[in-house]
């Protein structure tokens, strides 16, 4: 076959394309010249007897024929499309049907807890500060009077980095980069995500959240730090619910004091839930240590300050009644929809 014969060939099957009436018709006229047994392949199959000086131009023609043929096919099988569309025939959207409403998310117990306890704190002064997660030795420990033998140093219960640096234990260091750069009075709360080395069970997991406080200014009294706790304590669970300290020892606080609050379910008489006590652990607290003050250049002599921690998911335990805290991590859609 020559020149002549490909170029007639090519324009009958362009022809024959942009008159295919369906879908059914351009895969017909696909076969018949492009399919395994169509007019091409024999085309290409003949090359072999052409005359040698009319070979190349011959298989250009046979290359032309197959992309001119390849595009008319595309565009026709565009405009059938558009006309059945044009025709009424339904598209990828029906402006006539119903909506269709999607559930709501619903926000986490555990951001629940954290947005509540900041707008409670917001309201009697306290802003919120933050920080990040990998820390130094320096902040987590030594700038909170941790001496270097404390068993909280060792790798069995803190996530040291081959960098020498931390997952950090605790919110406290935000409170120490906030003394280095700002002078008194502070006033501040501080969640965030905390890390140790815990073996998860129905109490504990290796990653938590806390919120702390932190107000130092020069006349700050251990008075101060329990008509906060209390505000908080019947702001988040209720207005019967009152406060104790008990002596306690931290290494960054003097005095130090662990905080109960009275059972919000029980009000005080006993039940399962505060193990027949009337009183569930909260908060750890105390008065800062004045080698505290003076590690960040605080005069310790002029100023007094109180700060507390506790954690949020034990906060959210006793809140919604979860027996347990690995709910909370479980993503379970049935367990998370109950908080709308």
């Amino acid at each position: 076959m020559n020149l002549a014969e490909i170029e007639a060939v090519k324009a009958r099957a362009v022809a024959s394309a942009m008159d295919a009436a369906n879908a059914q018709d351009i895969e017909a006229v696909r076969i018949e010249y492009l399919g395994r047994k169509g007019l091409l392949p024999q085309i290409m199959k003949g090359l072999k007897d052409v005359a040698p000086e009319d070979r190349a131009a011959v298989g250009q023609g046979a290359n032309a024929l197959k992309n001119a043929l390849n595009a008319a096919l595309e565009k026709r099988l565009s405009e059938l499309k558009a006309n059945a569309t044009h025709e009424g025939a339904p598209s990828a959207f029906d402006a006539t049907l119903p909506g269709r409403w999607r559930a709501c998310g619903t926000m986490h117990p555990i951001s629940l807890v954290i947005e509540e306890a900041v707008r409670i704190f917001s309201r009697i002064g306290f802003t919120v500060a933050e920080g990040p997660d990998v820390e130094t030795g320096y902040r987590n420990f030594e700038a909170l009077n941790t001496p270097d033998y404390h068993p909280s140093l060792d790798n069995q219960d803190t996530f040291w980095l081959e960098s020498g640096e931390l997952l950090r234990t605790q919110t406290s260091p935000v409170q120490i980069r906030v003394m280095e750069k700002q002078p008194p009075p502070v006033r501040i709360v501080t969640p965030g995500r905390c890390y140790r080395r815990d073996t998860t069970d129905a109490t504990h997991s290796a990653n938590f959240h806390q919120i702390e406080g932190l107000y130092v200014d020069t006349d700050v009294s251990l008075a101060d730090l329990k008509g906060t706790l209390a505000y908080f304590a019947q702001q988040m669970m209720g207005p019967d619910v009152n406060v104790r300290f008990r002596p306690h020892f931290f290494p960054f606080t003097e005095p130090s004091v662990e905080c109960d609050f009275t059972c919000h379910v029980c009000l005080g008489k006993g039940c399962r839930v505060c193990k027949q006590s009337g009183w569930i652990e909260i908060a750890g607290a105390g008065m800062v240590d004045p080698r505290v003050f003076e590690r960040v250049g605080y005069d310790a002599e002029a100023v007094t300050g109180y700060a507390f921690g506790m954690g949020i998911e034990r906060i959210a335990m006793i809140k919604y009644g979860v027996p347990d805290i690995r709910m909370l991590y479980d993503n379970d859609v049935r367990f998370l929809t109950q908080f709308r």
